[in-house]
């Protein structure tokens, strides 16, 4: 029996291009103006911790190739019952994170470096779970680069020290964290 199917190479080519594309640029094409920014800023408060120019944009341009081809998936409804119980466990607890990282931000003494990292493990995993059937091994592996960046305790701490220079990045990030919460975008 053939099993070429359009439609499965349609959405291959999806996959495939949005990776290609997934620059700064390119992103602002499909991530609105508040998004933009946040991501930004997270480039600038990794570039400052990494000290890696280099790192800190694969780590940025990973982030979006994963928000894209999570979207891209879910847009052809290529979700089955079970992965889209998954990917909405996944937008609760990112909405959860959202929350938790601007409170821990308002609210001084707030802060743990476990429940921030918790969180973010916990998306990871539920992603990782969402997308085990749709995405290769290499986009799996962003996936975890891109979480263990941001869910290490060491960075969290910095983030969210007395360092003037993180807390300017931190109060610009929850800022565009909570627009886009109270936009719904989050």
């Amino acid at each position: 029996m053939d099993t070429f199917s359009t439609k499965s190479l349609a959405l291959q080519a999806q996959k495939k291009l949005m990776s290609k594309m997934a620059s700064k640029s390119m992103a602002n094409l499909f991530i609105d103006d508040t998004s933009s920014e946040v991501l930004d800023e997270l480039y600038r408060v990794t570039k400052e911790y990494t000290r890696n120019r280099k790192e800190s944009q694969k780590i940025i341009k990973n982030l979006i190739k994963m928000v894209v081809k999570l979207g891209v998936l879910y847009r052809n409804n290529q979700f089955n019952t079970e992965e889209l119980i998954l990917v909405e466990n996944f937008r609760k607890k990112v909405h959860t994170l959202a929350m938790t990282a601007v409170s821990f931000h308002q609210i001084e003494f707030t802060f743990d470096r476990r429940v921030m990292s918790a969180i973010l493990n916990e998306c990871r995993d539920l992603l990782h779970q969402a997308i085990k059937r749709h995405l290769t091994a290499k986009s799996h592996s962003r996936v975890n680069h891109v979480f263990n960046h941001f869910a290490d305790c060491d960075f969290l701490v910095a983030l969210y020290g007395p360092s003037e220079v993180y807390r300017a990045h931190l109060q610009r990030i929850c800022n565009g964290v909570n627009q886009m919460l109270d936009e719904g975008n989050l």
